[in-house]
């Protein structure tokens, strides 16, 4: 299994929830920013919906609040919301035209994203915000690269980006690996700020929910040399 490459300077994460970068891609996120890279992170719902018991009116905000905490864990101060409600996520223009003004905006060299496949495993359904959002990425990607698709962005100020080199999937079947061994623990210092959504998800210890998670998602890769990594599925624009 091949090294994601690092031959870039800027990332944009674009997920769908508070937690999705921290169930997978955070440990890869801390190295990057050792590097002195510049990794940015757009979530398209405030996961509102995520907490039983909690109306999504006090969720949201709660929850935007401990992703920037997450964020910060791992290097990552810029972290903006697009306020698409929580669970309901479709792939429509809308959401690609939101997409693609944050990568003109942004202007990275990488794009990451999270599983966006049907499933996480035999008989384990991916959710509908998950699927939606990952496939929307990809087409946004391309989007963002072509002036005659939403030429309003052009009009406003925001000019094709064609810098975007790759895009790299989170995914249960990766091409590639980042090797995380020594930026594990600053991951799991990074889910763990969702304090109040593992504590609604279970009564072990945060700490040792964050842990047990981040080791899961961070095991050795087949082919690839290093204790811990982060396994992508790279897929190539430019």
């Amino acid at each position: 299994m091949e090294p994601v490459p690092e031959d870039w300077h800027r990332g944009l994460v674009v997920v769908a929830h508070p937690d999705d970068i921290e169930y997978g891609a955070a440990a890869a996120v801390a190295r990057w920013t050792e590097q002195g890279k510049d990794i940015r992170y757009v979530l398209a719902t405030s996961g509102e919906a995520g907490i039983a018991g909690l109306h999504p009116a006090e969720s949201g905000p709660l929850r935007e609040a401990e992703e920037r905490r997450s964020a910060a864990m791992v290097g990552v101060t810029d972290v903006e919301f697009l306020g698409y409600p929580d669970g309901t996520l479709v792939e429509s223009l809308a959401l690609r035209r939101d997409l693609a003004t944050a990568i003109r905006r942004h202007r990275p060299d990488l794009v990451v994203t999270a599983n966006f496949a049907d499933t996480w495993g035999p008989g384990q359904l991916n959710s509908a915000d998950h699927r939606a959002l990952g496939r929307s990425v990809l087409d946004a990607t391309a989007d963002a690269a072509n002036e005659w698709i939403f030429p309003e962005l052009g009009e406003s100020g925001l000019p094709p980006w064609r810098g975007v080199r790759w895009v790299a999937v989170n995914t249960m079947t990766p091409t590639h690996a980042v090797d995380v061994t020594h930026t594990v623990d600053r991951a799991v210092l990074s889910l763990a700020e969702h304090t109040r959504y593992l504590e609604a998800l279970s009564d072990v210890p945060v700490g040792q929910q964050a842990r047990a998670q981040v080791e899961m998602v961070t095991g050795p890769q087949p082919g690839f040399d290093a204790e811990r990594a982060v396994g992508f599925e790279l897929y190539f624009f430019g």
